[in-house]
């Protein structure tokens, strides 16, 4: 298991030097649903960071609070039924939490953007993709409309797209295309911080890693934070430096690229491993992770994941684990992350069904 991933991560992506100065930090943050009757704790205290020229993938299933986080580093959240029950997030020096929504215009798509899932709903159809770039520069640049449609086709060019185009409205483009007209609205006024969210999950497989390899080289001719969610294993060793696993609103395992994939220590990351096909064996069914997500009106007293968990002991299921600092760089939400025999057995891969 440990070759495979090796061959998944491939060679360090060559990027700007990483800087001393964390332009991201979300510390303690927990964000419940208040709807009528029930409540959904769809984020359960998350702390993580982030530097200058790094890029940290958010990992884990549909419903783990990839998105409801991201929300909350820009302060996006609908508010009812959201509600901020705990915890900061700091942007480039700026309280994300704390400020007024004039304040949040400023700062949202010049410190801090976001490529949001679906490209087909995040273009206004009645504008040219041209003046809807524009529109971002006019916003946060003291520019005049022809300069700040100038700057509209440099950026389509950035993004591979010829600047004649920047008249053209989204109907008159394929869904491809449109997610790079999207990108070049995040980037137009060249954020420091960029958050991703699933930004292939639209797109045709033959375009994916087309997307993908621009996000990178412009994150790296940009110097650009990014902060990318996806469910997709190979996408974080594409393009992350640094991997945090969620699993129902907590952050299971966070480390480095090569902590998580070569040292792993929670067993949902275990999981989401077996579950991807291997290459190198005549493997005719993936091995999925038994079992559902809780549901987040009814989380369990324990560990979220020990339902579903091959090695979860008494304790597990009574008492809710706390976060394990074991190195520098990689921490884990596991109250057996550093018995030997539990580690023998993940190093097994699960596979055995023992």
């Amino acid at each position: 298991m440990d070759e495979e991933r090796g061959a998944l991560t491939g060679k360090p992506m060559a990027g700007p030097p990483a800087g001393d100065e964390t332009i991201l930090e979300v510390k303690d943050l927990v964000v419940h649903y208040e709807l009528e009757g029930e409540t959904v704790e769809a984020v359960n205290g998350i702390s993580l960071s982030l530097k200058r020229g790094r890029t940290i993938g958010l990992v884990g299933e549909t419903g783990a609070g990839k998105t409801t986080t991201a929300l909350s580093i820009m302060n996006l959240l609908p508010d009812p039924p959201a509600v901020i029950k705990n915890g900061s997030v700091t942007v480039c020096g700026h309280d994300m939490l704390r400020l007024k929504p004039r304040q949040l215009e400023k700062i949202r798509g010049k410190d801090i953007s976001m490529i949001f899932q679906d490209p087909m709903t995040s273009l206004n159809p009645v504008m040219t993709v041209g003046n809807q770039i524009a529109e971002s520069v006019r916003l946060h640049e003291n520019v005049d409309r022809t300069i700040a449609f100038m700057r509209a086709q440099e950026m389509l060019e950035l993004v591979g797209i010829p600047d004649i185009r920047a008249n053209e409205y989204p109907h008159q483009f394929s869904g491809g295309m449109k997610q790079r007209v999207v990108i070049a609205i995040a980037l137009a006024c060249n954020p420091r911080v960029l958050i991703a969210d699933e930004p292939t999950t639209a797109l045709d497989v033959t375009i994916q890693a087309q997307v993908l390899d621009m996000i990178s080289d412009l994150k790296n001719k940009l110097g650009t934070a990014l902060v990318m969610i996806t469910h997709d294993l190979g996408v974080v060793a594409k393009v992350c430096d640094e991997v945090a696993v969620m699993y129902a609103g907590r952050i299971v395992e966070k480390g480095t690229l090569e902590d998580v994939f070569n040292d792993t220590r929670h067993p949902y990351t275990e999981g989401l491993f077996n579950s991807l096909p291997d290459t190198d064996e005549d493997q005719t069914e993936l091995i999925p992770i038994p079992g559902l997500m809780p549901d987040p009106t009814k989380l369990p007293p324990g560990c979220a994941f020990a339902p579903r968990c091959r090695y979860a002991a008494a304790e597990c299921v009574e008492k809710r684990p706390e976060t394990k600092q074991f190195t520098d760089t990689h921490s884990v939400l596991c109250v057996r992350y550093d018995e030997t025999d539990f580690r023998l057995r993940m190093r097994g891969g699960g596979k055995d069904g023992g």
